[in-house]
This record gives structure tokens, sequence and C-alpha cells, in this order.
């Protein structure tokens, strides 16, 4: 059995290393050769240079694909694996053309295991830890009003005047700011078109306080079903966001101001231009630290009293061990592959688990890659 890992990205070395560190049979595929030796050269793992056609002809039943490359590549290379009779993982969010392919991989009796990363991805396990506590909590009852919030996001450690720095693609952090959003707030929909739209405040429970500037990411309803809130709660809030350095939203005033009017592939080309512009100015010097900030909180309330509020809140930062980002995103995506090798997932097409020993276990082992990570209990 062999495992693929496709991209050596910027999130990509920690989790790639430690599957080879832990003695699996690694083949490294990156469309830079010489990119790839520089993360995992001196492991003396087996680098390939990328194409769709030579890891389809080197899959073989039983093995296990990874893709940690762009969004673009994950659907040819999951049916790759199903033509093969392999496995698929990646950490990103599951595409209606990913879910559409659901029903073969459970026919198959293959595993994709998707949104297994940071964000998607550690969030999701905090959010089943706390919906799993909440349920076995005295203070549970059917009439409660539920507010679940859950920010993550990547931005320096020291901060700089623009507020933010590049750890992943720099295109895409500047896609993902047209993407509208839907989230619920105060018992009513919230559609948003543009993030800098909905920029709110949000103090985090940090052993030093701090005052983050967040806003609504995506579409936030679909995961109330998969965090298995009951369709009979009453939820007043519920939001899956980004969040920023206080100051951010000034900084990239004359940013959102130019997106705002990019569109069609003239649009892309500027995003592109603008962001290696802006990768120039806004990137880590060699050894400076990144930093990751993720809380996820559930609280219910009933009769104007809390009856359950509780919070994971997790603060790390870049190391000897690497950026904290690289970390966070990849060395999940490692236990995702160990579990889906240990027979731990079941056949079709996932997000990170929901099974409580599985959760709990990688829960155990993120909390050695943070240097601060929490349940907080604030009901008392």
């Amino acid at each position: 059995m062999t495992i693929h890992w496709c991209g050596t990205g910027l999130s990509s070395g920690p989790g790639l290393r430690r599957l080879i560190q832990n003695g699996h049979k690694v083949v490294v595929w990156n469309r830079t050769v010489e990119k790839a030796r520089e993360t995992v050269g001196d492991l003396g793992a087996d680098v390939r240079a990328y194409d769709l056609g030579a890891l389809t002809a080197a899959l073989q039943p039983g093995d296990v694909a990874i893709s940690m490359l762009t969004v673009d590549h994950h659907v040819g290379i999951a049916k790759a694996c199903l033509g093969a009779g392999a496995h698929f993982v990646s950490s990103s969010y599951i595409s209606p053309e990913m879910k559409a392919l659901d029903d073969t991989f459970r026919d198959k009796g293959l595993v994709s295991i998707n949104e297994c990363g940071l964000d998607p991805g550690i969030d999701h396990l905090m959010a089943h830890d706390l919906v799993a506590r909440y349920r076995a909590s005295k203070g549970y009852h059917a009439e409660n009003v539920l507010s679940f919030v859950s920010y993550c996001g990547g931005v320096p450690k020291i901060p700089n005047a623009f507020r933010y720095k590049f750890s992943w693609a720099p295109a895409g952090v500047l896609k993902a700011l047209r993407s509208p959003s839907r989230s619920l707030r105060n018992f009513s929909e919230l559609r948003v078109q543009r993030p800098w739209d909905a920029i709110t405040a949000y103090d985090a429970p940090l052993p030093v306080p701090e005052s983050f500037e967040v806003y609504p990411n995506r579409d936030s309803y679909p995961f109330m079903q998969d965090y298995h809130f009951d369709a009979a709660w009453k939820v007043r809030d519920f939001v899956r966001g980004t969040i920023r350095l206080n100051g951010w939203a000034e900084a990239w005033a004359s940013i959102f101001k130019e997106i705002e009017g990019l569109t069609g592939p003239e649009g892309d080309a500027r995003i592109n231009a603008l962001a290696a512009e802006l990768l120039k100015e806004n990137t880590y010097a060699p050894g400076e630290p990144d930093r990751v900030v993720l809380f996820v909180s559930l609280k219910a309330e009933r009769e104007g009293r809390v009856a359950f509020h509780e919070t994971w809140a997790m603060d790390a930062w870049g190391d000897e061990r690497g950026s904290a980002m690289a970390r966070l995103v990849s060395s999940p995506v490692s236990f995702a592959v160990e579990s889906l090798l240990n027979r731990e997932i079941p056949a079709g097409v996932h997000p990170a688990p929901h099974d409580p020993k599985l959760y709990t276990k990688w829960l155990g082992q993120v909390r050695g890659l943070a240097q601060y990570m929490e349940r907080i209990d604030h009901t008392h």
C-alpha cells in the first residue's frame, strides 16, 4: 500500500514529513520536483513530477492519494482513485462534484475524506465535541435558545501595517473576498455579498484577552446539519467565519474597493497580478513566526439564563517546527490518512469525523501542535 501525496506548497510539509517519519511508504508528487525535494529531500522520499496521467498509472488498489493541490485538481484525482480502487484525502471543502461521487465511493468500499485540515477540519472536530457535550450536559433542554460561532484565521504574530501576511496562496485569499456569505444572526438570515460589509468585533477568550475583527464566510447553514443540530432546536445565531487583526479592514480598504469591480477572466488576471504585488510586500521573512487563531463556541440560554456555554480556543504560532499554518493544515490530513488505513472511516465521501473516538483522539494530537489550546467553560 502506497500513499501518494500530491502538492508540497506552503501548507503541506509537516503532515507529509510525519507520514514518512512514521514509516509509511510515500510517493511525493509535485509540479516542481526541486521544490518537493526542498521539503522532504532529507528524508530520502520518492519524489516525482506531478501529472494526472502519471499518478493514475501509478495508483494501485488500496493506495491512498492526497490532493494538497488547488481545488480544481481534487475531483480528477478522486475519479482516478475510483478507477484504481484507491482512497482519496483532501483538506478542502466538499464540492458538489465531489459529493456526487459519494454513491460510487460507497459502492466500491472506498473512502474520500475531505475537510480535514485546519478550517475546515479542526473547527469541525471542536464543533462536534461541543455539541456532544451540550447534549450530555445538565443544561440541555429542548426549549433552549442556541448561539454558535466559529472563527478561524491566519494572522501575523508580529503585526505589520497591512495587518496581514500571506501564509497560503495570495490569489486564493483575494478571490475569497469576492465570495458572498449566508449566516444566521438573531433568528434572521444574513446574506452578505462582500465580507467587508459584515465586519464585527470579537473578544477572544485567550489567557490575555484580545479583540479581533471577524466576518461570516461562505454558507454557514449546511453546517447546522453537519454538526448534528436537531431540526427542532431554537437557533438564534449560527456563524462560521474568518478572523483578522484589529485594523485589518482599514488597512485593506483600497483593496476592497478594487476587488469589488473585478469580474470575469480580466478580473481574475488583475487579482493574480495584485496578489503578486501584495506578496512581495507582505510575506514572512525567514524564521519570522506566523500565527493561527481559532475559536469555536456554543451557548444555550433559557429564560434569560445561560444553561451551557463552552468555547474551544486555540492560539498557535510558528517555531522551530515551521509555520503554524502548515502544521495545523497538514498534520490533521496525516491523522486522516492513518485513521483511513486503520479502517476507522467508513466508505463514502465524508468531512472530518463526528465519531467521538476519532475527534477526541485527533483533538488530543492537535493539542501538541498549538502553544495554547483549551476548552473553556463559561457557564458558571
